[in-house]
């Protein structure tokens, strides 16, 4: 773990890669530091003392002696959906402000209270575990909610997750804002396939889009350094109707122009959904129906693939790690930090994460229903 660390008011400061501020003051500092290490100081700070370099909110940092699971929760940690692909969440937190974000993230927020970031060596450690579960063929999927390359240890987690021996692809969904063309060089090596978020060839509707200054030209020069790099591209537009209409023809045209996709589909249109704690921009909503016949269309018109199933992926069935909790179990369990939005707390059971809607604070016990346990990411209500 690489810091930096200076004085200032009587307070030691440390910088993790510019990306976590923690604050204690220098008499309780000099005495942990005596019995701990930087990095265990860092792991137990108070956590309201953390804060997320992008969009400033309480940042937990997960490690293992921490004693919070990887497996549980949809914002961070690993997603067993029942396949071979495995997602992989080291950070929440995003650069942008996009008008169909399903989950509200950003700096301009209005639902989002807290934030998550996985140490390196645990996230592979217990992805390691899952794999072995699984078996030979596993992808694992560098996603989250929010943008993946905001994690300061993306190296480490690359290299770690390309060692375990029944990992055969590893990919990554990103807004590509924060790549350069030394990034893609060095990751190579370790990645199979950019997922590129791309939803606009125009910049004035970029910025409606992305809700912000957006560098479109920067973007599309990345897009062409992966597409002659060694990595698979695929381009990965949201169509927002009556915004982005027309440019879905101009981004096949594009990624067919550039050489995306040399393994897999060269894009993957994604139809707008609304979310109950996502952002709603004013826009009409398609019927999968009609998404699903504008593309048959398009189809027809470029010869190219767009309807794409979990098959185009080599994405195939696989058993479930076994769940300990299930959907009406009542359980006790003191809290270990808040939740992602305001009246959630995180709680640990039977080593899974459980999300629980409670006022109460963190330190406090509390009494629970399991009411949700889709995908074993668990939701739980106090009684």
């Amino acid at each position: 773990m690489m810091l930096r660390e200076f004085e200032t008011k009587g307070e030691k400061v440390f910088l993790i890669r510019n990306l976590i501020e923690v604050r204690i003051p220098k008499r309780h500092y000099e005495k942990l530091a005596k019995k701990y290490s930087k990095e265990y100081i860092i792991s137990y700070a108070e956590p309201k003392r953390i804060l997320h370099h992008v969009t400033k909110r309480e940042l937990v940092y997960v490690t293992r002696e921490s004693g919070i699971p990887l497996l549980g929760h949809a914002a961070f940690g690993l997603i067993d959906r029942g396949t071979n692909l495995i997602q992989v969440r080291p950070i929440t937190g995003c650069n942008l402000n996009c008008v169909f974000c399903s989950v509200d993230e950003g700096r301009k927020s209005r639902t989002r209270v807290t934030d998550y970031i996985v140490e390196p060596d645990y996230l592979v450690e217990e992805f390691e575990k899952v794999a072995g579960f699984k078996g030979d063929g596993v992808e694992a999927h560098i996603d989250g909610q929010g943008e993946p390359t905001l994690y300061p240890y993306m190296d480490e987690l690359l290299e770690g997750l390309r060692k375990v021996k029944e990992v055969r692809v590893i990919s990554m969904q990103t807004n590509g804002v924060l790549l350069s063309e030394e990034k893609i060089e060095r990751w190579e090596k370790y990645l199979d396939r950019i997922n590129l978020s791309i939803s606009t060839l125009d910049e004035r509707k970029a910025e409606f889009i992305y809700g912000c200054r957006y560098p479109l030209k920067r973007v599309i020069e990345i897009a062409k350094a992966i597409a002659e790099s060694k990595i698979d591209l695929l381009i990965a537009p949201v169509w927002l109707p009556g915004v982005n209409d027309e440019d879905m023809e101009k981004l096949i045209e594009f990624a067919l122009e550039i050489g995306a996709g040399k393994r897999w589909p060269p894009i993957g249109i994604q139809k707008y959904i609304p979310y109950k704690f996502g952002r709603k921009p004013k826009v009409d909503v398609m019927s999968f129906r009609e998404f699903y016949e504008r593309l048959r269309r398009l189809e027809e018109e470029y010869g190219v693939k767009l309807i794409l199933r979990p098959e185009d992926f080599g994405i195939e069935k696989r058993p479930r790690i076994p769940h300990p909790i299930k959907k009406g179990d009542v359980l006790k369990a003191r809290i270990v930090a808040n939740g992602r939005v305001k009246g959630e707390k995180i709680v640990v059971v039977k080593g899974r994460v459980v999300t629980v809607l409670t006022d109460k604070k963190v330190g406090e016990f509390v009494k629970f229903e399991i009411v949700r346990d889709h995908d074993g990411i668990f939701l739980a209500k106090e009684l």
